[in-house]
């Protein structure tokens, strides 16, 4: 069978939906190992894969951004980043640029080193890494080891050509567009990390492997072989990258456990005469902005039982509405009318799996809810200047008590699938003959496939074969 090393940031938005692909890649016959930092152990477990504690970044969110430990200089970003938002999206998504220098290749070296003992005692047949954790794409670059990439977020986050910039949404809602000197400034700020970034790539590979080439643009480094989404099929996407083959899961969530009996009766209860239901959550970092949770409750949903996801601000709303640290989110879209979100890539596919329409309100994740409303099932308004009305147009006449196992029929035929377990079956193996665990000659015909028919983990060319070191 194969070994796959499925390297994880610390974030749990990251680490959850790629331990769900390690799940599916195990149950299909491949011997998964998961590494990430210790907290994230137990998705690892979940998943009957083994773990290896590994981390690849200084700043982590464990569930709640705002609770978790990070040292002194992290904190500060994070506290910066949270003060961008409420200066709005544009503000934000210039800071998060800025921060980048700082964050996103801090130790590229350890990262390198770390890796590489790795690859010498467990011997993985393929990778698979998050497009967002660069130092770890250009560790397994510089190791000459096939990887896949797993694309966290909108498609766009794998660059499709030399006028993409990471950090600059290929489109924008109406609601948040943003004036030209802004735009502006937002341009020049990812170019400028894009030359950088890309200088700092090129640097490190001639230092630390100097047989391999230079990636053309640090931003556009990825899979030669395979680029996993977790996002539908859309029609109205970008055109992707060109060269690795494009799978699309639709969503990367686990299976949806059933409500317990004291969620049943608390929805039981908030249905009242015919109330509809409202599920709230702004996600891992943003949960922080209870201004913007209260803002909702009280000016949208009037006439609507709320159920809020408020992190570690609970106490601040408990007056309004049912809140909680965290919610069974999965779950309780099952049986809710309305989710209102950050725009985030999880909340995002999570509704369109589940039907759920969606108000949307952007901090920074701005391109994944941008033209979803051209299937009137969303609507997007910025958090920072919500109007005084609720947005009627996506809120439901009348509670739903019932809507199609996967996903809303208003979407796109053939935008949603059924996840990482695709259809008939998740990843199914066609692995060839002799394998062993140890650094082949050349990578004999072996591969996990997706739906039986897409080659998930391609065969690597014999000129890229891993070769003894």
């Amino acid at each position: 069978m194969p070994r796959i090393l499925v390297v994880s940031p610390p974030f749990l938005s990251h680490a959850r939906p790629l331990a769900e692909l390690g799940r599916a890649l195990r149950e299909n016959g491949a011997e998964v190992w998961f590494a990430c930092t210790p907290p994230f152990e137990q998705l690892a477990r979940n998943a009957a894969a083994h773990f290896v504690p590994l981390a690849v970044t200084r700043n982590a969110n464990t569930g709640v951004a705002e609770a978790t430990r990070q040292d002194a200089e992290e904190a500060a970003r994070l506290v910066e980043f949270l003060e961008a938002t409420r200066q709005g999206p544009l503000r934000t998504l210039v800071t998060q640029a800025r921060h980048r220098r700082s964050d996103m290749l801090a130790d590229p070296d350890g990262v390198l080193d770390e890796l590489a003992a790795l690859d010498a005692r467990l011997r993985p047949d393929w990778y698979l890494v998050d497009q967002l954790s660069y130092p770890v794409t250009l560790a397994l670059h510089c190791l000459g080891v096939p990887y896949a990439t797993f694309c966290p977020g909108h498609p766009s986050y794998v660059l499709s050509g030399p006028d993409a910039y990471f950090g600059v949404p290929y489109d924008w809602p109406e609601a948040l567009y943003p004036a030209p000197a802004e735009l502006s400034e937002l341009l020049s700020a990812a170019r400028e990390n894009d030359a950088l970034f890309t200088a700092l790539f090129d640097e490190f590979v001639h230092r630390r492997a100097p047989a391999r080439p230079t990636p053309a643009r640090a931003f556009g480094l990825t899979s030669p072989y395979t680029v996993l989404y977790s996002y539908p099929a859309f029609p109205w996407l970008p055109r992707l990258a060109p060269g690795p083959v494009s799978l699309f899961t639709g969503h990367t969530v686990t299976p949806s456990s059933r409500l317990d009996e004291a969620w049943r009766k608390r929805l039981e209860g908030l249905r009242g005469e015919g109330r509809r239901i409202v599920l709230v959550a702004l996600g891992t970092f943003l949960s922080t902005r209870d201004d913007v949770l209260r803002t909702v409750v009280l000016d949208h949903m009037h006439d609507a039982a709320v159920v809020v996801a408020a992190g570690g601000r609970s106490h601040r709303l408990a007056d309004l509405a049912v809140v909680m640290p965290s919610v069974p989110q999965q779950a309780l879209l099952e049986h809710v009318d309305l989710m209102v979100h950050h725009g985030g890539n999880n909340s995002f596919t999570e509704c369109v799996r589940a039907g759920v329409p969606a108000l949307v309100l952007p901090f920074s994740a701005i391109s994944s809810p941008s033209r979803a409303t051209r299937s009137a099932r969303a609507r997007v308004l910025s958090p920072t200047r919500t109007p005084q009305s609720r947005p009627r147009s996506v809120t439901p006449s009348r509670p739903c008590r019932s809507r199609p196992a996967h996903g809303s029929p208003s979407w796109p035929t053939g935008s949603v699938s059924t996840g990482p377990d695709g259809e008939p079956r998740a990843c199914s193996r066609s692995c060839g003959s002799g394998h062993q665990h140890g650094r082949p000659n050349g990578l004999r015909h072996r591969r996990i496939r997706y739906r039986a028919t897409t080659p998930v983990f391609r065969t690597a060319p014999a000129h890229q074969a891993r070769t003894t070191r």
